[in-house]
């Protein structure tokens, strides 16, 4: 039997596809296709170590322990650093100049995971993207039955995780959070009790909340009203100064404040940026289009997905820039230059981080002795919101932007419900200010079939309910099937 891998396919963030298809043969086949691709680019020799971590989908395991397999047989010693944040096997990884896997869905739907590929460096880009596909096309030709057999790796998942901790424990003065008391959503991430510890040990008092054994896809982009009703009523049960989660690989944040409201990620990133006093900041056209005039620094607008924020923060490095760092509407933050906070040097960490925002907010909060809600309120950026329509097929996502794409007339008819087209901007999906100044942005979900809608508008109301209608007018297109 071949490699069976019809969903599979890099998005904005790794190797994605349904766990089925995963499983097996397809987790050997695209381990040895970057086991090679290392070789053969010359960021690894034989012999070398590859890092592998995981999440808690009941599927992460048995892809690890094949992948672990894969990399022994392609000549390099597996290293197993165990169900571990992404941003925490990243440092690890850069820590050691050895290459790693992460085996994660991160937010998407629990029948659905992925691989994320990092070189010793960090983060791969779309030109290694593109090399590994091609080593798993050749693999895949030229290999019938593909070895699938599983391994096992030497055990280093304390040591990577006390590495990570390490970076932030004296990210903030002693006693920073003090007086304040923080819930952890734990459900399923693996960030849930490392948040618990470093969160005690700047001083806060935590309740540790719905930790789950079976797993739970939270978006942080997008979260879902179920847990904002959670959320909310936590906040009042426990007499709440915040509420701290993560996404499933623990490199997206999910802050909410004293009432339970979830903070939205890119103003978690524009806080953390003048906590960092950044001269350079990245971040994708989705993210707040009030960050510009937010901050003492310069903004560099990308497509979504990190490898695109990176290769931003590449190119100001590159121009001579300092105090680089980049953030996604989801509030995953990178930094490609070293920063020193309280004191101490924070080396750059080039890939998504949920923690280093979480504490920074916290922290900016406490010290300007405002509640959560009051201190992001101060902010006066435009009101956005952000949802998608899951299982929403690739095929129909893309029709529906071809059609949009196809003419003015196309998309003033398909808005017209919502009001005039003032401009248009084609960075990445259609984003579209109206007459009125609000904004819609419709964009074809890059890890999963989902499509998904950003608004922005002058009041929560209105965005809410410019929300509703654009997603109303997704859905309705759909069911019409034109």
């Amino acid at each position: 039997m071949g490699v069976r891998s019809v969903s599979l396919k890099f998005g904005t963030s790794g190797l994605r596809g349904l766990s089925i298809d995963l499983k097996g043969r397809a987790s050997a086949l695209y381990a040895t296709a970057f086991a090679r691709h290392m070789l053969e680019s010359g960021h690894a020799k034989p012999g070398d170590e590859i890092l592998v971590g995981r999440d808690f989908r009941d599927s992460s395991p048995e892809i690890a322990a094949i992948c672990f397999g894969a990399l022994e047989r392609a000549g390099f010693m597996p290293v197993d650093c165990g169900t571990i944040p992404t941003p925490a096997l990243a440092l690890y990884g850069i820590g050691r100049k050895a290459a790693s896997l992460m085996i994660t869905g991160s937010h998407i739907p629990a029948d659905r995971n992925g691989i994320k590929f990092y070189r010793p460096d960090g983060e791969i880009d779309k030109s290694d993207e593109a090399a590994i596909n091609a080593q798993a096309e050749s693999l895949r030709a030229n290999m019938g039955a593909f070895d699938e057999t599983p391994g096992s790796g030497r055990d280093a998942a304390a040591d990577a995780l006390a590495a990570f901790r390490a970076r932030y424990a004296a990210l903030l003065p002693d006693g920073a959070l003090s007086d304040l008391k923080i819930g952890v959503y734990q459900h399923s991430t693996v960030a849930r009790d490392l948040f618990v510890d470093l969160l005690q040990h700047f001083g806060a008092e935590v309740v540790a909340l719905r930790r789950s054994e079976t797993f739970i896809p939270v978006d942080t982009e997008a979260v879902s009203p179920d847990t904002v009703a959670l959320l909310k009523a936590w906040a009042v049960q426990h007499r709440l100064d915040a509420i701290v989660s993560a996404d499933g690989d623990g490199d997206r944040p999910l802050l909410s404040d004293e009432t339970g409201e979830p903070l939205r990620g890119d103003l978690l990133g524009l806080i953390t940026a003048n906590f960092l006093n950044a001269a350079v900041v990245v971040t994708p056209v989705t993210s707040n289009s009030g960050i510009e005039a937010a901050g003492a620094f310069s903004v560099v607008r990308t497509r979504v997905g990190s490898p695109f924020v990176i290769a931003g923060m590449n190119e100001a490095l590159a121009a001579g820039k300092s105090g680089v760092m980049g953030f996604e509407a989801n509030g995953g933050l990178l930094t490609a230059s070293p920063f020193t906070v309280n004191g101490v040097s924070l080396a750059p960490l080039p890939t998504r981080d949920s923690v280093l925002p979480v504490l920074a907010a916290l922290f900016e909060a406490k010290k300007a002795g405002l509640t959560l809600s009051a201190f992001a309120g101060g902010y006066r950026l435009p009101f956005a919101d952000a949802d998608r329509l899951e299982n929403f097929p690739v095929e129909t996502s893309a029709a529906l932007m071809a059609h949009l794409r196809g003419s003015q007339a196309a998309l003033a008819a398909f808005l017209a419900p919502l009001g005039t087209v003032a401009a248009t901007s084609d960075i990445d999906g259609l984003r579209v200010t109206l007459g009125d100044g609000r904004l819609v942005h419709l964009r074809p979900s890059g890890n999963a079939p989902e499509m998904r809608c950003y608004v922005e508008a002058e009041t929560v109301d209105a965005a809410k309910s410019l929300l509703r209608q654009g997603l109303e007018l997704i859905r309705g297109w759909s069911e019409r099937g034109v």
